[in-house]
């Protein structure tokens, strides 16, 4: 299967201190690669990257093949959904209005406006009757479908998560895992997830990239990184979620 977004030596650095070493990394068309790893190891600096929110200091980032520069990302971006952990709603715009902003920008027509959030609503199982609410009037776990639905509102190539249920408590978080891994499956969606929760990488991703101080430690599945550690701070973060290193 091809890859949809390669890195090439790509590196990031905050007033002289690395917050990426030079990086190699391919996620593949159609499947979902969790970024996982302690706070501050590089996970969301990497999404940013590659939305370019922020510049590299080295090497390339290509998407479909075309290099990701200041020059190319605005059409790019309208090819990538992007979902942060609190939602990054408008406030003074309804849930409906959030969604299909970017939509109306790029100048859908009401049809295909109306057709898209009926959809959406559906997709992520997002009270219709709840589309005229402004966000302080949701639930957190609805805040996140909303931001979803906007990330989902073009029909994207790439789908970036940074954290997106970070914030919400333990049973809202679990039944939104369930809905996005179906999502993922039923839209057959390349989706690059940044968590902390090791749980939820394996439940998500097809592929785990497990970081540490601006650089990838080791890559693969659960099961790789449980049996076959690259080194002994896998084994330890590991260890440090008991739940999943003893099933």
């Amino acid at each position: 299967m091809s890859a949809l977004v390669q890195l090439f030596d790509v590196s990031k650095s905050y007033r002289g201190a690395a917050a990426l070493h030079p990086t190699d990394l391919t996620f593949e068309r159609g499947k979902s690669t969790v970024l996982i790893g302690p706070s501050g190891c590089g996970k969301s600096t990497l999404l940013r990257l590659i939305i370019h929110l922020l510049e590299p200091e080295s090497g390339r980032i290509e998407f479909d093949g075309a290099t990701i520069s200041a020059g190319s990302i605005t059409p790019l971006r309208h090819r990538i959904g992007y979902v942060i952990q609190d939602g990054g709603l408008f406030p003074h715009l309804t849930a409906r209005d959030n969604v299909l902003l970017l939509a109306r920008h790029l100048g859908k027509s009401e049809g295909e406006l109306h057709r898209r959030i009926d959809e959406l609503a559906s997709l992520t199982r997002f009270p219709p009757n709840a589309l005229s609410r402004y966000p302080v009037e949701l639930s957190g776990g609805q805040r996140q479908r909303v931001s979803l639905m906007r990330a989902l509102a073009l029909s994207p190539e790439l789908l970036l998560l940074d954290e997106p249920l970070g914030a919400l408590d333990p049973l809202v978080r679990a039944a939104l895992q369930k809905d996005l891994k179906q999502i993922f499956h039923e839209l057959e969606q390349t989706a690059i997830l940044v968590t902390h929760d090791l749980a939820e990488a394996a439940y998500l991703g097809h592929k785990l990239v497990l970081m540490n101080e601006g650089r990838v430690v080791q890559q693969g599945t659960l099961t790789d990184l449980r049996d076959r550690p690259a080194n002994e701070f896998v084994t330890e973060f590991i260890n440090a979620q008991r739940s999943l290193a003893f099933t």
